[in-house]
């Protein structure tokens, strides 16, 4: 079976990738049948020859998820740079915010029920 998935390159510290088109069975590293294009994370790069992907897709070959995410990016035509990940809460920031929300909402409901039996007693003097 045919796949098409990264291939590292690059040094220590300095990953880059190369889109390939290998048999499934071989090593991460090994021996390309074709490369279709490169991702650099770092620097935030992607190019792939579309065609040659439409052509293995065509073909039967499949597809890693991240190669699906990168060849998306480039058909759309979004770069790495424009997507936006949402900052991540550690769980201690989690339980905070949550704390501080119920905090929150205990004291509005014992304000307003101070409001409705101040309400309440100013009714039948009246």
């Amino acid at each position: 079976m045919v796949r098409v998935r990264l291939k590292r390159t690059g040094t220590r510290n300095a990953i880059c990738f190369r889109v390939v088109v290998m048999d499934q069975r071989s090593s991460r590293d090994g021996k390309a049948i074709e490369e279709l294009g490169f991702y650099d994370p770092r620097s935030k790069e992607e190019k792939i020859n579309l065609e040659r992907v439409a052509y293995w897709k065509g073909v039967g070959a499949s597809f890693t998820e991240t190669v699906e995410k990168v060849i998306e990016r480039v058909r759309s035509g979004k770069s790495l740079k424009d997507v936006e990940r949402k900052p991540a809460m550690s769980k201690k920031a989690k339980a905070k915010a949550e704390a501080e929300a119920k905090a929150k909402a205990e004291a509005e409901a014992a304000k307003a029920a101070e409001t409705a039996e101040a309400a309440a007693e100013a009714a039948p003097e009246a």
